[in-house]
């Protein structure tokens, strides 16, 4: 047992043994882990060199690049996209149609669809911790399918330094402006990116009062009451450094050891000896002659000079599996990132292990996709969507003001995984279905699809293939079985 000193309510010094190790306070543990800190407190004193040193991981380490690359597509894939659960089947499609329309034209700077800013959300939640969304309506009449379109700012622009009382009383934290009763009501945002002032004649850091109705703020919460988001490699910065610093130091001290195939000495006692070849190259920067050497040579040496050869020392057997592990620690640090995923080596894997750490891997980018993405984006995007699309009398929704939630219960559905063994997991899935286990509405949704569009592509290609005549064999309408 680990023995602790603590104070009494008088101030009186007692002794006490702890029933656990890891909470005492000896030589082994004095300095670590005792911060009470809470969860603002601890982001606010850490923020700045955590979002700077995530961003130059991911600019500079090509493992932290792709990592992020890998996460990025397999959470938002091809789009992270509603499906309106309306009984008229006629305006559910009129409605997803609008919609379609529409995401081609949901960026403000005119760069990316609706699905392609999801991907940049993502990517800034996993690099700075949090992204802002802005909503931007515009006037009828200028050309949009819906008078709305988004802004994404970087988490830069609000400035988590500043913590101060407002003109109106509420208090600011960390940027963000609550009410008495905890609510957020404002954010007071940087007009521009405080990093780029160099770039603008205007002040960077003016800075703009926008009601919370407005923005969008996403982040995935780690402990109740956070207010800000930290990036999330903010576990394996150290880790990540030290090992680069390794690994450039191994390449450093190989490469150098490369570059000289010998060296050639002369005994002291011989004094003036007669010149090598008479051909020496340019001296290096002490002074002694350089030798350069062609492949295939042999040269004879004048008396009294010895020639020693080049042995640079292996990396060692060790080498791979320290930088293996460091790896494997650092892939369970971002997003429950599989080793394979991480790193790109396939090497040993089979479809078992490769299949186990698919699923597990899956299960946290969908519990991320349905509580962050959906939940913090794509749900309040549709919902200010729709309002927009009544006002600006976009398409005629009956009823909207008198059940708004009738048009707000909307499916998101995710673009699917592959499979990893076709036959096998098309087996399994068949089997499903078959025993009443799952739907085909829920495995064409697993696949990434719209089941009802899914049909009626069925539909029209069999129409069509009648109308010519023509009979497959994947049609189940002419099988027996």
């Amino acid at each position: 047992m680990a023995f602790l000193k603590i104070l009494d309510s008088y101030g009186r010094k007692i002794h006490a043994y702890s029933a656990f190790e890891g909470a005492g306070t000896g030589r082994r543990l004095s300095n670590w882990g005792t911060s009470t800190a809470g969860p603002n407190s601890t982001i606010f004193s850490s923020l700045g060199n955590l979002r700077s040193r995530s961003r130059e991981l991911s600019r500079n380490d090509p493992q932290i690049c792709g990592a992020l690359d890998c996460l990025v597509s397999n959470i938002v894939g091809m789009g992270i996209s509603p499906r309106w659960q309306l009984a008229d089947s006629k305006l559910k499609k009129r409605l997803q149609q609008l919609w379609t329309d529409w995401t081609q034209e949901a960026d403000a700077d005119g760069l990316l669809d609706f699905y392609g800013l999801q991907a940049l959300a993502a990517r800034s939640i996993i690099e700075s911790g949090e992204v802002f969304i802005r909503f931007c309506p515009k006037r009828s009449g200028i050309g949009l399918t819906v008078p709305l379109q988004l802004q994404i700012l970087e988490a830069d622009h609000l400035d988590h330094n500043y913590n101060t009382i407002a003109p109106n009383g509420n208090e600011i934290r960390m940027g963000i402006e609550f009410d008495k009763t905890g609510q957020r009501q404002a954010y007071w945002i940087f007009r521009e990116h405080p990093g780029e002032y160099f770039m603008t004649t205007a002040n960077p850091f003016d800075r703009v009062r926008i009601p919370a109705s407005e923005i969008l703020h996403a982040f995935q919460p780690l402990r109740p009451g956070q207010q800000r988001g930290r990036p999330w490699l903010a576990s394996l910065i150290l880790t990540m450094h030290e090992l680069n610093q390794f690994n450039d130091a191994e390449l450093v001290r190989k490469k150098t050891a490369a570059m000289f195939g010998g060296f050639i000495t002369q005994p002291s006692e011989e004094g003036n000896m007669p010149p090598l070849f008479g051909n020496e190259g340019e001296p290096d920067n002490t002074g002694s002659p350089v030798i350069d050497m062609q492949p295939g040579t042999f040269s004879a040496l004048p008396p009294g000079y010895n020639v020693t050869f080049s042995e640079p020392a292996d990396v060692g057997g060790n080498y791979g599996s320290f930088v293996k592990h460091q790896e494997q620690r650092a892939a369970r640090g971002i997003g429950g990132l599989t080793y394979e995923k991480f790193t790109g080596d396939l090497s040993g894997v089979t479809y078992s292990s490769i299949r186990a750490g698919n699923l597990e891997f899956q299960r946290q980018c969908k519990q991320f996709i349905f509580n962050i993405m959906a939940y913090q984006i794509c749900r309040p995007v549709a919902r200010y969507w729709l309002s927009q699309v009544v006002l600006s009398n976009a398409l005629r929704l009956p009823g909207y003001a008198k059940d708004l939630r009738l048009y707000q219960r909307i499916k998101w559905t995710i673009d699917g995984w592959p499979w990893v063994d076709p036959l096998k997991d098309l087996k399994a899935s068949t089997g499903l279905v078959r025993s009443g286990f799952s739907s085909r509405t829920q495995e064409v949704a697993e696949r990434g699809l719209d089941v009802e569009a899914l049909e009626e592509e069925i539909q029209a290609d069999n129409e069509r293939a009648d109308a010519i005549g023509l009979v497959f064999d994947s049609d189940a309408r002419q099988s027996n079985r």
